[in-house]
């Protein structure tokens, strides 16, 4: 054995040992194990890939038998073509060499019937000049003789004339014109026409408001020039009398998008294939949707507090959509956003949400349908640090005016003509009042009303079906603190059904605050710039509350929401 052999032996025996060694240790033994998890994970894929392939030749299997039996079924239908158009052209040319030789048969008939008239003509002749060949007496032979002679002399010569067959015995056959004939019997080895295209049905999440993206299916032997797609709008729309304008498009591939489209509708589309033999039949129609345009959300609609948001929005489409989605997003304050969370399958425009304490969130919204989710709409920013809400334009008085960001009110001094006043069903009529809005959720709220010292007015909550005719605290469905002005002092009553306890207010409330705790069942008003409580109800509250605010003399009253429920308010 040569040295060099020997030495890379040794190398060799000196690896093993060193890789023994090294499987041996802890990081050797993960190291071996994490090998062998990334084999077994490549082996996987490659199984996965493999069944793909098997699945994949069993189709093409299933295709290529398919296939060999239209195959199979066009060549002969298109023989048994060939075979009734040679059928019927032979038919033709035996039936015009009947038709000759019946014709020739009937001449031929005729020519006997004439010769044997002429025979029995040239017999009778013969025995007239035989009868006369005997007579003995001249004179009379003389006499008689001529006429016969002249007589046999013009049969004799007529006879020769007529002596000629008219009928040919040759039979004229028909020239054939085969070129059709020859051009079915090339075209068994010519390109067919393709066969009818199958509509694949749509794909999820590949379509927009305004597009769609449509693909077909044609069998793997057929020729195809282009294709030529037909799609119409499926109108719900029971006045329109004529069926929508089909609109077309020639396309290269089994695929196309469709592009200027209405949101949030269905088409009905269908497709041709084209090559040089001819056109396939149209496919099966499919029917692909739009998914919807973005919801809008009502940022005035939207209320939150500690614990939980109401979100409200418009859908933004003409057509029902089927369900909406929510997407929550922390709003942390290094800009980068928290985890996402989604709620799925809203029925309706608007939804409760729960929300950790003291924090900033993102919301948007997104209409789904079955074309898939639309693109999401304009974000609201809601906080959890305390109670959010405007007050609600639709059920203020005609007198009040309301601020452009919803949370002032104005009751001017000129007083508006009845006639002038629009009334709803869910406006005040009586009390010159508004109503705000919470979180559906028996929780705790608190929010801040800025008034003037020389103006009445009614802060409280009530009930959302209130009476809108009655004044607030007149009634058993609402609860409020009333200020009005006594030549001697300001006065304050703290009412329900009518009724108020005897308080003593000595200070003006410039600013006051008020906190409901449904659970607790207590609403309460403090002087906020005093941090005095000034009157306390308890109650069972049985249905849905909402902030009402009135003014009983001209003035202006300014709401504050989103501020902590102060520490002070624990305290008493």
């Amino acid at each position: 054995m040569e040295g060099s052999e020997v030495r890379g032996r040794l190398d060799v025996i000196e690896e093993e040992e060193a890789a023994d060694e090294d499987s041996s240790t802890p990081e050797g033994f993960t190291h071996l194990k994490d090998d062998l998890c990334s084999c077994r994970g490549k082996l996987s894929q490659k199984i996965v890939e493999m069944e793909n392939f098997a699945s994949n030749l069993e189709e093409i299997f299933v295709t290529v038998e398919e296939n060999f039996v239209r195959q199979e079924q066009q060549l002969e239908q298109h023989y048994a073509d060939v075979l009734q158009s040679v059928c019927v052209r032979a038919e033709a040319r035996a039936a015009s060499v009947c038709e000759q030789k019946k014709c020739k048969l009937e001449r031929l008939y005729g020519e006997l019937l004439r010769c044997g008239n002429t025979l029995q003509t040239a017999k009778l002749l013969i025995q007239s000049a035989q009868t006369l060949h005997r007579r003995q007496d001249t004179h009379a032979f003389l006499q008689a003789v001529m006429p016969v002679i002249n007589r046999m002399e013009q049969f004799t010569s007529e006879e020769e004339e007529e002596l000629q067959v008219g009928v040919s015995l040759e039979f004229q056959v028909p020239s054939t014109e085969l070129s059709e004939v020859r051009q079915m019997m090339d075209s068994i080895n010519a390109l067919p026409a393709p066969s009818a295209p199958v509509m694949n049905p749509q794909i999820s999440n590949s379509a927009t408001h305004t597009s769609l993206h449509v693909c077909w299916s044609l069998f793997s032997d057929d020729t195809v020039e282009f294709y030529l797609l037909h799609w119409r709008l499926i109108s719900d729309d029971c006045t329109l009398q004529t069926p929508q304008e089909v609109c077309e498009m020639k396309v290269k591939e089994t695929h196309c998008r469709v592009c200027d489209l209405l949101p949030n509708a269905q088409y009905e589309l269908w497709v041709t294939a084209t090559n040089t033999s001819g056109i396939s039949p149209a496919s099966e129609r499919a029917v692909y949707m739009t998914v919807p345009s973005p919801p809008v959300i009502r940022p005035r609609e939207c209320v939150s507090s500690l614990d939980a948001a109401l979100i409200r929005w418009d859908s933004g489409n003409t057509n029902p959509v089927e369900s909406y989605t929510l997407e929550l997003t922390e709003d942390c304050a290094d800009g980068d956003g928290g985890a996402r969370e989604c709620i799925v399958a809203i029925p309706c425009c608007e939804c409760v949400v729960q929300l950790q304490p003291q924090r900033s969130f993102i919301i948007h919204i997104r209409a789904v349908n079955t074309g898939g989710p639309s693109q999401r709409s304009e974000p609201i920013h809601i906080s959890s640090t305390g109670t959010f809400f405007h007050l609600l334009e639709d059920t203020a008085h005609p007198s009040l005016s309301l601020s452009a960001d919803g949370l002032s009110m104005f009751y001017l001094d000129e007083d508006l003509p009845l006639s002038h006043m629009t009334f709803s069903d869910n406006t005040f009529a009586r009390c010159v009042a508004v109503l705000g809005a919470l979180v559906p959720i028996r929780g705790q709220y608190y929010w801040e009303v800025e008034v003037e010292s020389s103006t009445e007015y009614r802060i409280g909550v009530a009930y959302e079906d209130t009476h809108r005719n009655s004044y607030l605290g007149g009634n058993n469905t609402s609860w409020c603190m009333r200020h009005t002005l006594t030549p001697s002092r300001h006065r304050y009553e703290f009412l329900h059904s009518g009724w108020s306890p005897d308080v003593c207010v000595t200070v003006p409330a410039l600013r006051v605050g008020v906190l409901l705790d449904c659970a607790a069942g207590t609403l309460s008003f403090w002087n906020a710039a005093l941090q005095q409580l000034l009157h306390t109800f308890s109650c069972s509250f049985l249905h849905r509350l909402q902030p009402c605010f009135a003014l009983d003399t001209p003035g202006a009253m300014r709401l504050h929401t989103g501020l902590p429920t102060p520490a002070y308010t624990h305290t008493r």
